[in-house]
């Protein structure tokens, strides 16, 4: 049995005018692109007007929703997302198809951030089209999907919209925290507001750090002790030596603390913890970040002299 080889031919071969050619070609032989896409569209329409643009086809799908379908026969560039994004809001169409023959990195980027970010109910798909024959078979067309849309997408879109958010809230509690804190302490003056759930300062060792903490319903002052790589025994021995004057400076503090070691972790802790609310609850922001900032003066004035001793 005979096997041909499958060789590629230049595009400009096959289609020498990107709209009097291929945009022509593709008009009266949609089903190549619906088997390529596993979609069915249907009542081509060329040259539509989008405000004083026009998309290269305009498509319908099963539902009668609107498709734009933009060609390039060459990579793509930043004027064809700019287009392809202007049609589809323009023309109220859920659906984007961009043709081209060379997808470049950053616009596989913008297309699966598209994808990602926008409504359920919007679609986009950068489709890579190349030529290709047989031996002496006439040339035919080769659509290679890069990106399309997908529920996976789309979740992971609204998980970074989830974190963005929480990372917003995050920048907005530190900030208000650390203007409260500059007032009564110069702790974490040189510090400022970060997007995480936790910030801190040095607490007069290398490998012990101050830390305001705050998750979505609960607030945190301690002392964490962690000296990088391999560390854990001396972690632990630290813990253990300020362990040893627990009472007093549980008494210098003026209440009870957590004392955590952490088993089968690497660090360990000293906290004062607060169960009032946390990052989701904005109407006790104030009243969380006084304990906070009040714990905290009292935690490193308790802890201070006995870090002073530590042989670290």
């Amino acid at each position: 049995m005979d096997i041909g080889k499958l060789e590629k031919v230049p595009l400009r071969e096959i289609w020498r005018k990107e709209e009097k050619d291929f945009s022509s070609w593709l008009e009266s032989n949609i089903e190549y692109l619906n088997e390529a896409l596993d979609l069915n569209l249907s009542s081509i329409e060329a040259k539509k007007k989008a405000g004083t643009f026009m998309v290269d086809l305009l498509a319908e799908d099963t539902d009668g929703s609107k498709v734009i379908i933009e060609n390039q026969l060459e990579k793509t560039d930043h004027d064809h997302l700019g287009k392809v994004l202007t049609y589809l809001t323009n023309l109220e169409a859920k659906t984007a198809i961009w043709i081209c023959s060379y997808p470049r990195p950053e616009h596989i980027k913008a297309v699966t951030w598209l994808n990602e970010t926008t409504p359920e109910d919007i679609s986009f798909y950068l489709i890579k089209v190349e030529g290709v024959r047989i031996g002496d078979s006439p040339p035919a067309p080769l659509f290679s999907v890069i990106c399309e849309p997908s529920e996976e997408a789309k979740e992971v879109g609204k998980e970074k919209q989830e974190f963005a958010e929480r990372h917003r809230k995050h920048m907005e509690f530190w900030k208000i925290l650390l203007e409260g804190s500059k007032k009564r302490t110069k702790l974490f003056a040189g510090i400022s507001p970060g997007k995480y759930h936790w910030i801190g300062t040095g607490a007069g060792k290398s490998g012990l750090s101050l830390n305001f903490v705050i998750t979505t319903d609960w607030g945190s002052a301690e002392l964490y002790i962690d000296k990088g790589k391999d560390s854990e025994e001396i972690n632990k021995k630290v813990f253990n030596s300020l362990y040893k004057k627990k009472n007093e400076i549980e008494n210098k503090y003026g209440e009870k603390l957590l004392w955590e070691s952490l088993e089968g972790r690497r660090a360990c802790r000293i906290r004062a913890k607060f169960d009032d609310g946390g990052i989701k609850n904005i109407e006790k922001w104030e009243l969380i970040q006084e304990k906070m900032i009040d714990a905290m003066i009292r935690l490193e004035k308790a802890l201070k002299p006995h870090i002073a001793k530590l042989a670290i």
